[in-house]
């Protein structure tokens, strides 16, 4: 009797440290992502913030036709919606050759290849 009390103790044991520790454990491996919360963009020189500043540029310049010439993405931030948010900090030139920042506001959703421009201003 002594041995089966003492062999359920012992299971009852392992059972309370497995469960205080896979919670833990879970969420070290999953990132929370806050829906609605804005972040900075982590790498501004990635491939698709690239493209997506390139984008935005090339549709103001089809709305105000001034010539405006993209050079980069310099920074930005990020929020998560049904798709994603992007406020754009770019870098372009303009049709006299004068050097500026813009800041551009961008929605994509790319499952359904969508993508619109929301603003785009200049920064100084």
């Amino acid at each position: 009797m002594k041995s089966i009390i003492s062999s359920a103790l012992f299971v009852a044991a392992a059972v309370i440290a497995l469960c205080s520790v896979a919670p833990a454990a879970a969420a070290a491996r999953v990132a929370p992502q806050i829906v609605g919360g804005w972040k900075p963009i982590k790498d501004a020189s990635d491939p698709h913030i690239q493209e997506l500043g390139g984008w935005a540029v090339a549709e103001h310049v089809k709305k105000a036709n001034d010539g405006l010439r993209f050079g980069k993405v310099v920074s930005g931030e990020e929020q998560v919606v049904s798709g994603m948010n992007y406020k754009l900090v770019i870098e372009a030139t303009n049709g006299d050759g004068k050097s500026g920042t813009y800041g551009a506001a961008v929605y994509e959703q790319e499952w359904t290849k969508t993508r619109q421009l929301l603003s785009f201003e200049p920064a100084n």
